[in-house]
């Protein structure tokens, strides 16, 4: 068999509770042979569930750790004084077994980001960027860096992203020079906020950023550019937006093709949901530390789990060790 990697979940803090991470967990470790499973949470409870689900037990490691860090939680406090929750334990494995390839957490994103950078944090680390892969309109992927870790950004914390996701890109989808565009309300280079407008010559300038400029809102997904730059508040919106506006126009559509009963209508709903289910696309990765971490929607649900294991399986196939610079 090839080589084995190990990718620890955590299983609390879902809002569809553990039993969703656990059956998404057994059904990608029967597809892939190559993978084995490190759960954190409630012992007993896992245990019963893996034997439900059919979970290979010979490549299964279960964690105590019954604490649940939730987002109602400070996050700094969180980290450092519930030392027995999942998500603690689940930084603590990640980081100390060498065999570990990447971790996946479903709860508070504030506790994931603060315990990444206490226990996965390199030398080099300025400051982690959470950044969202999507499909593109014009084909491929492109990814929003940043979606959430960092509300209140500076110039140089923005080109700092724009480094993380040039290197995400460029070693997970092969494009040697990825086009870097800046979110603002308008393309040319005199628009923008004043963090926008202080980012542009920084990305302008540097040499080993492929700057395109400034990019809107409408085009933000075009693929236009294959790292979109921007500071957390803006880019979850952009990302929860694009979400938003999609679950709309798929329910009127399905509204419309009910009304007229014409199943049209219902095969085209069905294919735009399919097309634009962020459980699809797995979850948002922390970029900037040593291994990779990602994020899972709080409503994930097992297709989510599955595809979110087989992208951090497939940077460590593919020898993606860009994070650990």
């Amino acid at each position: 068999m090839d080589k084995s990697y190990v990718v620890v979940i955590d299983t609390l803090g879902c809002d569809k509770g553990p039993e969703v991470i656990i059956k998404g967990a057994c059904s990608v470790l029967s597809e892939c042979m190559n993978l084995k499973i490190c759960f954190t949470g409630e012992a007993a409870f896992i245990s019963e569930k893996v034997k439900e689900y059919g979970g290979d037990l010979s490549r299964i490691n279960i964690i105590e750790g019954a604490d649940c860090i939730t987002n109602y939680d400070h996050p700094v406090m969180a980290i450092s004084q519930k030392t027995e929750s999942s998500l603690v334990k689940a930084l603590k494995e990640t980081s100390e077994n060498d065999e570990v390839v990447g971790m996946i957490c479903a709860g508070s994103t504030g506790a994931l980001l603060v315990g990444s950078m206490m226990y996965l944090k390199t030398d080099s680390l300025q400051r982690p960027c959470l950044a969202a892969v999507l499909p593109a309109e014009k084909g491929g992927y492109m990814c929003i860096a940043d979606t959430g870790a960092s509300i209140d950004c500076t110039s140089d914390m923005l080109v700092h992203f724009a480094h993380l996701g040039s290197d995400l890109i460029r070693n997970l989808y092969k494009i040697e020079y990825p086009k870097v565009g800046l979110l603002s309300n308008g393309a040319e280079e005199s628009k923008g906020n004043a963090l926008v407008k202080e980012t542009y010559p920084l990305l302008k300038n540097d040499e080993k950023i492929n700057f395109i400029g400034n990019v809107e809102g409408s085009n933000a997904l075009s693929g236009d550019c294959d790292v979109l730059v921007c500071d957390g508040f803006a880019g979850n919106q952009v990302l929860k937006g694009a979400e938003g506006v999609a679950k709309r126009l798929i329910k009127d559509i399905l509204k419309i093709g009910k009304a007229e009963n014409n199943s049209d209508y219902l095969k085209l709903a069905g294919r735009l949901a399919a097309m634009y289910d962020y459980n699809s696309l797995g979850g948002a990765m922390v970029l900037g530390v040593r291994k990779t971490v990602m994020k899972a929607h709080g409503s994930c649900n097992e297709d989510t789990i599955i595809n979110t294991t087989k992208m951090i399986l497939k940077m460590a196939e593919n020898k993606v060790d860009f994070l650990n610079k």
